[in-house]
């Protein structure tokens, strides 16, 4: 399991997608959660505002799992 480090309250979907590398451009966020499946804390989402929050688990189906942890 990763570890995506965020120094803010939370982070939405799309913005942890690209930080772990999953996307290179915001613009295909849409596209690529609509085509996979994506997981928050064993909940399927589709939502790419979807707030993160610190020990929240996102697995991306054939890619990995992302655990976030807050930088204080």
């Amino acid at each position: 399991m990763d570890e995506v480090v965020i120094k803010t309250k939370f982070i939405k979907l799309q913005q942890l997608l690209k930080l772990a590398g999953v996307i290179s451009q915001g613009s295909d966020v849409k596209l690529y959660i609509k085509e996979n499946k994506i997981m928050v804390n064993d909940v399927l989402t589709t939502e790419r505002g979807k707030k993160i929050y610190h020990g929240d688990i996102v697995i991306v189906k054939d890619i990995g799992k992302f655990k976030v942890i807050e930088k204080q």
